[in-house]
């Protein structure tokens, strides 16, 4: 019987001879890229790849070894890829970004967010512009992306994802339906109050008024108070104004304390969401798409192949060019059952090679990919 060290002193020496036919490999594969880059051929050759793992599958000595090899092999493909990515030129734009030094922002300039006065995206309009600017109200997700697409404002304001909810599927889809871009980022802590007419005690509440996205986050404090129906409503601040300008003793809404003092309401009970440490993130839209020069986060949107492992194969283009992705969020595709596409955050700027090089092995081998800004977080 063999020993364990004998065993491993054998098995590095074949590692041995695997990296030196690695080696040789990427040499050949240099060759490639050579031809392909005199001839303008495409890097990825689908058809071929797979009837190359289908041959070496079959040199297999069981049907465990066929598995494994196919995987190895087309390992092995998709790095000989990512390095022909390197070395042959770009022949297309990755993305129709320019680059400036600053936001173009000034007293004539109009931001429309979603909700009225009150609202956490009003909120968040004016901490990330401070008062430099014109604010909009507008009634939906959609009315925003409209104003800012039809030059009606020069910028809008989002919600686009939650810390304890989760992402805002709608302003997700919205983003594939407009050409507008991300051009900044904004996280704000959120707060969620139960308000009332002043001089209203808890005792006499039966309704209370939120955006789902609100009633969701405090839906442990109204499991403990079973007494009040829970209406879905608009936004947050407009569930405060209906309650202000109701004047129905037995309604209250879920929105921010800075909504109470919008609406001359009282603050009954502060903090009841979920999360003490409640967050939300929201864009910041423009129809120009443009990039700062200290942009560290790209969003893009993805298409792929309704297949075993392409997703994989795409994830695998940041691992291997050193790209941290912070986010992914999957949408179902129209007419499409159980198909997705995927919203992906990565860090970096546009301007990095590792960016660019991974987005040029992406472009290539995804069904789709769109560059949906570029901007700080």
């Amino acid at each position: 019987m063999l020993d364990l060290k004998e065993a491993r002193k054998n098995i590095d020496a074949i590692d041995r001879q695997i990296v030196e036919l690695f080696e040789k490999r990427m040499l050949e594969a240099n060759a490639v890229a050579e031809y392909k880059r005199k001839t303008g051929k495409a890097v990825y050759d689908k058809e071929r790849e797979d009837e190359k793992l289908e041959d070496l599958g079959q040199l297999s000595s069981n049907e465990f070894n066929k598995k494994a090899i196919t995987e190895l092999f087309s390992q092995i493909m998709s790095i000989s890829r990512k390095y022909q990515y390197t070395v042959l030129p770009q022949t297309s734009k990755l993305a129709d970004y320019k680059k400036a030094e600053e936001l173009p922002v000034g007293l004539d300039t109009k931001v429309c967010y979603f909700g009225v006065p009150g609202a956490h995206t009003h909120q968040a309009m004016e901490d990330f512009f401070g008062g430099k600017i014109t604010g909009i109200s507008c009634p939906t997700f959609q009315s925003v992306m409209e104003a800012v697409e039809q030059g009606e404002a020069d910028y809008g304001v989002l919600p686009i994802e939650n810390s304890s909810t989760g992402g805002i599927t709608a302003n997700y889809d919205l983003l594939l339906n407009y050409s507008n871009c991300i051009v900044g980022q904004y996280v704000n802590r959120i707060e969620q109050c139960l308000l009332a007419l002043p001089g209203v005690s808890m005792e006499e509440l039966r309704t209370v008024y939120s955006h789902p996205q609100g009633l969701l986050q405090c839906s442990g404090f109204l499991k403990e108070h079973p007494e009040l129906d829970q209406i879905e409503f608009s936004n947050t601040a407009t569930a405060a104004k209906k309650v202000a300008e109701d004047g129905e003793r037995s309604q209250a809404a879920i929105a921010a304390k800075r909504a109470a003092k919008e609406y001359g309401l009282q603050v009954l009970r502060e903090g009841i969401q979920q999360e003490k440490n409640n967050s939300t993130r929201f864009i910041v839209i423009g129809r120009e798409p443009i990039y700062l020069a200290d942009s560290n986060k790209i969003a893009l949107c993805i298409e792929l192949s309704h297949e075993c492992g392409s997703l994989y194969r795409i994830l695998s283009h940041f691992l291997f060019n050193g790209l941290n992705m912070t986010q992914i969020e999957s949408r179902p595709m129209k007419g499409k059952n159980w198909e997705y596409r995927f919203f992906i955050d990565i860090e970096g700027n546009l301007e990095d090679p590792s960016v660019q090089n991974a987005l040029r092995g992406i472009k290539e081998e995804a069904k789709s990919v769109r560059v949906l800004g570029n901007f700080k977080c």
